[in-house]
C-alpha cells in the first residue's frame, strides 16, 4: 500500500480541511504531521488549542492512519524519516515564504523517487470568517493574560517590542520575517512608560497618570491579540499598586514590571548621572507581596526589576535582593545594565542560574544592543524587551519630513520617504 504524509497546522477543522484529508487518504496511507505549538506561534496566530488537542482532534477523523509531531515549518525531517509516497499539500505555497519550503520538499522527494500532489487550496469566504473569529478569540482578556506564561513553556526565548499607540500595536502584530524557510515574529508587547510619555509630549517621571496609561493599553487591545507586558516604574505607593495591578490582570494585561527605586521617577539609563533612590529590600519585597496577594489568577506575572547594576551597587547586592523579591513571591527577575559590554549581565545570569535554574529572567538590551538572542537564551535568558526602538526611529524619521517640506516648500520631495497612503489603508483594515 503506497504511504502519504500530510501537514497540518490548524485547531478549526473545516471543510476544506476535511476534503484535503479524504483526497490525501485516497492516495495510501495517511500520516498527519501535526505542527508543534512553538513552529504554530512562530509564523501564524498563537494556537487555542495545545499540539496534543490538535492531533487527538486530527487523529480521530476518518482517513487518517497516525499522526506525529512536525517540528520545524520545513517538511525535510519528516519526509526523510517517513520517505513517503506521495505528499499531499494546497496549491497555496507556490508563493510567499511558503515557497522556499516548498522547492526543499521537492529536492528531498526526488531524492527517493516521492511524488507531491497539490490540490486546489479553498478560499471559501466562510472559511475565513471562522479564521478571524478564531483570531478575535485570542484578544479575550482571560486568553490574551494566560499566553505569556504559555509562550515561555513553548519558547527558550520569548521576544517583545514597544507599542505606544493602536498603529505601533499593529506593526509588532503583523511584522513578520521568513528567512531560510523559517518565520520570525514578536511574541508580545511591551508598554513602556518612557515611550507612552513621549508619545505625549510628557518626560519620563511618572507623569502620565494610570488613567491614561490604562487608556494606551485599550488602543492597543482594541487591534492586536498577543499578550502585553507593562512597564509599572516603580508601583508607587503600596496601596496604590495593588489597585492598579488588579486593574491590569482584569483587562488582560499578561505581566508587570517594577523597579526597586522610590521617589521621583528618573530613567535608569542615566545611572548615577542624576539622584536615584534604592527601595530597601523589606519594603519592595512587602510592595511583591500584597501584589501576589491582591491578584485572583496564576495567570498574570509579576517581575521585579532590580537597578544594582545601574546604581553600581555591586553583583551581589543585585543577587541578594533578586532571591528575596523571588522568596516574596516574584515571578521573574528583570536585571539591567547601563553598558554596552554585556559583560556583567551575563555574569549576573550565570550565578543567578547556579541556585535558581527556573525563574524567568528578563534582559531589556538597549545599551548591550550587539548581544544576539541566541546568545541571551545559551545563558537561559527566557524574555528580551525590545524596549524603545519604534519610538526612538520615528522621530528622526519624522523630523526630518518635515525639515524636507520646510526647506522645498512643498511636499513633493517628501513622498519618497513615505509610506504609499494605499499600504497605510491595508494596513488598518475597515473590520
Amino acid at each position: 500500500m503506497k504511504t502519504v504524509y500530510l501537514s497540518m497546522s490548524t485547531d478549526l477543522i473545516h471543510g476544506g480541511h476535511i476534503n484535503m484529508i479524504e483526497k490525501a487518504a485516497e492516495l495510501g496511507e495517511l500520516t498527519v504531521g501535526v505542527l508543534t505549538d512553538k513552529v504554530v506561534a512562530s509564523y501564524k496566530r498563537f494556537p487555542l488549542l495545545t499540539y496534543e488537542e490538535r492531533a487527538k482532534i486530527i487523529a480521530n477523523i476518518r482517513g487518517v492512519a497516525k499522526v506525529i509531531p512536525q517540528d520545524t515549518l520545513s517538511y525535510k525531517k519528516n519526509l526523510e524519516t517517513l520517505k513517503p509516497d506521495y505528499l499531499v499539500h494546497g496549491d497555496n505555497w507556490k508563493e510567499g515564504f511558503q515557497k522556499a519550503i516548498r522547492a526543499e520538499a521537492i529536492e528531498v522527494l526526488a531524492s527517493y523517487g516521492g511524488i507531491l500532489k497539490e490540490f486546489p487550496y479553498s478560499d471559501d469566504e466562510q472559511y475565513q470568517r471562522l479564521e478571524d473569529a478564531s483570531r478575535d478569540q485570542l484578544s479575550i482578556p482571560d486568553i490574551r493574560r494566560s499566553r505569556l506564561k504559555k509562550l515561555l513553556g513553548m519558547k527558550t526565548t520569548v521576544t517583545a517590542i514597544e507599542t505606544h499607540s493602536g498603529l505601533t500595536g499593529i506593526i509588532a502584530e503583523k511584522t513578520q520575517v521568513l528567512e531560510e524557510g523559517k518565520a520570525y515574529q514578536f511574541d508580545a508587547m511591551w508598554v513602556s512608560s518612557l515611550c507612552d510619555s513621549t508619545a505625549k509630549g510628557k518626560p519620563d517621571i511618572e507623569l502620565v497618570d494610570m488613567t491614561s496609561r490604562l487608556q494606551t493599553i485599550e488602543d492597543i487591545m482594541e487591534v492586536t491579540t498577543k499578550p502585553i507586558i507593562f512597564d509599572g516604574d516603580t508601583g508607587g505607593m503600596i496601596e496604590h499598586f495593588v489597585y492598579n495591578i488588579k486593574t491590569l490582570e482584569r483587562i488582560g494585561v499578561s505581566a508587570c514590571i517594577i523597579e526597586d527605586k522610590t521617589g521621583l521617577k528618573k530613567n535608569s539609563l542615566f545611572g548615577n548621572e542624576v539622584v536615584q533612590t534604592q527601595d530597601s529590600i523589606e519594603h519592595f519585597s512587602e510592595k511583591i507581596r500584597a501584589g501576589k496577594k491582591a491578584l485572583k489568577t496564576s495567570d498574570f506575572m509579576l517581575i521585579a526589576r532590580i537597578e544594582s547594576l545601574i546604581l553600581e551597587r555591586g553583583m551581589e547586592d543585585a543577587l541578594t535582593r533578586a532571591f528575596a523579591f523571588i522568596e516574596a513571591g516574584a515571578d521573574g527577575i528583570m536585571i539591567h545594565s547601563r553598558k554596552k559590554d554585556p559583560s556583567e549581565i551575563f555574569e549576573f545570569c550565570e550565578k543567578f542560574r547556579e541556585k535558581d535554574k527556573k525563574t524567568p529572567l528578563v534582559v531589556v538590551p538597549t545599551s548591550f544592543n550587539s548581544v544576539t538572542e541566541e546568545e541571551f537564551a545559551e545563558r537561559n535568558i527566557n524574555i528580551v524587551i525590545y524596549a524603545n526602538q519604534l519610538t526612538r526611529s520615528a522621530f528622526p524619521a519624522m523630523q526630518k519630513i518635515a525639515e524636507t517640506i520646510l526647506k522645498n516648500h512643498r511636499a513633493k520631495e517628501a513622498d519618497e520617504m513615505c509610506m504609499p497612503f494605499k499600504d497605510i489603508i491595508r494596513l488598518i483594515p475597515e473590520e
